[in-house]
């Protein structure tokens, strides 16, 4: 039985100190799962607080489309947490299972950042910023907010928030239960999820593809090909070393920024007490 773990914040670009859920870094143990000819299904494994819609519908759209494509029911197992877009991603099973303890839910969007105005005029600092349209500096962190880009940006949220609502509504259907915090972004433990029809059942791989499939089933994780150097990036990865490179990824020009995208995603794990 194949298996496809899919674990980590979802966003469109990654590294050595920041793996990630894309698209393009998913596909192509996706299709290698779907391939496997004699499997009855395939089972994928979700571990994630979410990040970006787009990835995550794409990665929800892949898994549809190669189920379709090869008649295979998708059955996905909730590990600690399928939020925001990962449960987005996990709407793509036939049916989704989760631990009692498993956090689900989240179906709302979130944008953050931080604003330095202050920490600038106290540093003496003038920020210069030259453009040829009013909009091209909208919500620059280092000048105060206008109202007029708030309330565009929230707009921009209110149609994102309504997709993922209709993409949830379209696989849950009737399971969902009439509950007025559903859509509202809060999250629940799977049991309390079981109730409201976030998901199917309550359960653990293993044990759920032996009670469909029989004893004798073998989960297969699927694996991506790697070269030497990826292979030599896992290996040293896995014995607790520093992956070569790791020390490059906060030096030089653009550190600040990367040091801020990996806070970002300890925060997004942390809403979940994860």
């Amino acid at each position: 039985m194949p298996v496809v773990r899919l674990t980590g914040t979802i966003m469109a670009t990654s590294g050595p100190l920041r793996p990630s859920l894309s698209l393009a870094g998913v596909a192509g143990i996706l299709d290698k799962a779907f391939a496997m000819k004699e499997a009855p299904a395939v089972a994928i494994s979700i571990n994630s607080p979410g990040g970006s819609p787009v990835q995550s519908r794409l990665i929800f759209q892949r898994i549809r489309d190669l189920a379709a494509e090869k008649k295979k029911p998708v059955l996905v197992f909730v590990e600690d947490v399928a939020a925001s877009g990962g449960y987005m991603i996990a709407c793509a099973g036939d049916e989704i299972i989760a631990d009692p303890s498993s956090i689900v839910g989240s179906i709302g969007v979130v944008s953050g950042g931080f604003g330095f105005v202050e920490a600038l005029q106290k540093l003496g600092v003038e920020r210069r910023v030259h453009t040829s349209g009013r909009n091209k500096a909208v919500l620059d962190p280092f000048r105060p907010e206008r109202e007029e880009d708030v309330a565009h940006l929230l707009a921009l949220q209110r149609e994102i928030h309504q997709t993922f609502i209709d993409l949830v509504t379209s696989r849950r259907g009737d399971r969902l239960a009439d509950h007025d915090d559903l859509f509202t972004g809060q999250f629940w433990s799977g049991l309390r999820g079981l109730e409201l029809g976030l998901v199917d059942h309550l359960g653990d791989l293993r044990g759920v593809l032996r009670e469909r499939f029989g004893e004798h089933v073998k989960p297969v994780v699927v694996q991506p090909a790697r070269g030497f150097i990826g292979r030599r990036l896992a290996g040293q990865s896995l014995e607790g070393g520093s992956a070569p490179g790791a020390s490059l990824e906060l030096a030089g020009a653009g550190a600040v920024e990367r040091l801020a995208a990996l806070a970002e995603e300890r925060l997004a794990w942390s809403r979940f007490g994860l």
